[in-house]
């Protein structure tokens, strides 16, 4: 029975930093689940789990790096806005490119929200926590 809680899809291959998302997540105190893909490929498998009976829970929001192993973050965020089931969902591209052009091209093909990662620690814990807030609670996403 799927869960009534909001999920995050945390697409991240550094181990770090999804530890230390996790942990800014949880202390975000705003309910919630996360399901955590490692790469591409995989995240492809989570947002595009099957039809019907099969599908697997439509994240609440996606928190999308770019950098990534097998298939890319600008991809996966071509992929979702290209279809139906995916097209709304609120994602957050969350990278340390400092690139102008991953910006540009993250906001032109549907990127709700753009975070360079904080090299400081209680920056990025600080970041992390605002954004579940604001996404998971503040968020109104249409139905």
């Amino acid at each position: 029975m799927p869960t009534t809680l909001p999920l995050v899809l945390l697409v991240e291959d550094n181990p770090d930093d999804e530890k230390i998302t996790l942990r800014a997540l949880k202390q975000s105190d705003v309910p919630h689940t996360v399901t955590v893909a490692r790469d591409g490929a995989e995240a492809l498998e989570v947002l595009f789990a099957g039809d019907g009976d099969d599908a697997g829970e439509t994240p609440s929001l996606v928190l999308l790096d770019l950098k990534l192993p097998k298939v890319g973050g600008l991809e996966i965020l071509q992929r979702m806005r290209a279809e139906p089931q995916t097209k709304r969902i609120p994602v957050v591209i969350l990278t340390s490119s400092d690139e102008e052009k991953d910006l540009l091209q993250s906001y032109n093909i549907g990127a709700n929200s753009y975070i360079r990662k904080p090299v400081d620690y209680d920056q990025y814990m600080e970041t992390i926590k605002k954004l579940g807030l604001y996404w998971l609670t503040m968020n109104k996403p249409p139905t």
